[in-house]
């Protein structure tokens, strides 16, 4: 079975299932002289985590997590940084009626036809218990774009036919976490919570979206086609489970808009590291620096690659399959056509827990572009020299 590993120079590959004994993360690639301990990787694995509210799943898993390799003396040694999470409170009985009868909208069955067989309990791997391996990758991806000047976010911005209005990247830094939601608008999270609680009290589950976004990205990253950074962005993204759509910029707006009102003009940016322009009047010239869209419509990217300015987008989860509804199926070993209700601790709504997945994702994408681009160096972060230092001393692990 191969996808398992996502990223070139960045790269991070994991393995466990849903009730197996343990989940767990390789990431390669990672500069040695990063300050790293398992506290930073565990803030964001609770956000994750299940259990934190009524409205996720009620499974008891601490996901906590045990970094095995790649850092010593509290910084990473640029060696593969290998993680554990251990599973503790699987319960594969309720999983025993769907062995050979495929739950509706699962991927039970098309794994079951391409392979012979399956990890049935929980849905084994195909389960989204297997993005707290991302999660885990993603907060080291996080903090070495920290340090580079980028910063990310991501906020629920529907559920339903409940939408938030705009909010700024400096209210989704500062509120998205304020409710069980993850939404930054806090009118908005409350009727959220109500619709929520709705679905939930029918025994049924409902959708929604995910807003996110980058800041301090470079221009530069990228390249035309297929190494364009919205179709890798894409690829991160459309891999979280229940996906079913990823945009950026306008998104899907853009089919209603001509291109005369959706091209961005471009304008020069004011710069103290470079002299006036040759249109500056009064007795202040105007500082020209370089060139900008005046707009942003295009999310960051034009012609596959960053334009220096702000990336954000959206990505589409549809309403959890599992559910205690009444639903049909059939058993493919008798035969028989059998109705078929999903009992067990399942989430009503993907986006509150989603936040932390799609933040993760952002920042694998965008932190294999940082290496590959050479905006960082893929040896080592700190200052120290790229060649053999004599005065470096091991015992010391930045040599400060």
């Amino acid at each position: 079975m191969n996808g398992n590993s996502f990223g070139r120079l960045f790269q991070v590959t994991t393995f466990g299932e849903s009730h197996g004994d343990a989940m767990g993360v390789t990431v390669s690639g990672c500069p040695a002289g990063l300050e790293l301990s398992e506290d930073d990787v565990q803030a964001d694995l609770d956000r994750r985590k299940p259990g934190q509210s009524m409205i996720t799943t009620s499974r008891g898993e601490p996901d906590a997590v045990s970094i095995k390799s790649g850092v010593q003396d509290g910084y990473t040694t640029g060696t593969p940084i290998g993680m554990v999470i251990e599973n503790k409170d699987a319960q594969s009985e309720k999983y025993e009626p769907f062995v050979t009868a495929p739950r509706p909208s699962h991927g039970d069955f098309t794994y079951s036809a391409k392979f012979g067989t399956r990890n049935w309990g929980g849905g084994g791997r195909s389960s989204a218990r297997e993005t707290v391996n991302w999660v885990a990758a993603g907060a080291i991806a996080t903090k070495i774009l920290a340090e580079a000047g980028v910063e990310l976010k991501a906020h629920v911005n529907q559920i339903g036919d409940i939408e938030a209005p705009e909010v700024s990247f400096k209210e989704i830094k500062a509120h998205s976490e304020d409710n069980e939601v993850r939404c930054a608008h806090p009118e908005t999270a409350e009727r959220m919570r109500e619709r929520i609680d709705e679905y939930q009290t029918e025994g049924d589950s409902i959708g929604g979206s995910i807003y996110f976004e980058a800041r301090g990205v470079p221009r530069g990253l990228g390249a035309p086609r297929f190494d364009s950074l919205e179709a890798r962005l894409g690829q991160a993204m459309m891999s979280v489970p229940a996906s079913t759509a990823f945009e950026f910029g306008l998104g899907r707006e853009a089919r209603e808009y001509t291109g005369k009102d959706r091209n961005d003009d471009w304008e020069f940016g004011d710069s103290e590291a470079q002299g006036p322009s040759e249109d500056s009047s009064g007795d202040e010239p105007r500082e020209r620096g370089d060139p900008k869209p005046v707009e942003n419509d295009h999310g960051g990217i034009q012609g596959g690659i960053t334009t220096g300015e702000p990336i954000y987008g959206e990505v589409t989860l549809h309403a959890p399959t599992s559910i205690p509804k009444t639903q049909t199926t059939v058993d493919w070993e008798t035969g028989e056509q059998k109705e078929a209700k999903v009992i067990g601790r399942h989430d009503p709504v993907l986006p509150p827990r989603g936040v932390p997945v799609v933040e993760a994702m952002l920042a694998l994408t965008l932190v294999d572009f940082m290496l590959l681009s050479g905006r960082i160096n893929p040896d080592r972060l700190d200052d120290r020299p790229g060649e053999y230092d004599t005065d470096y001393h091991p015992s010391s692990p930045r040599n400060e």
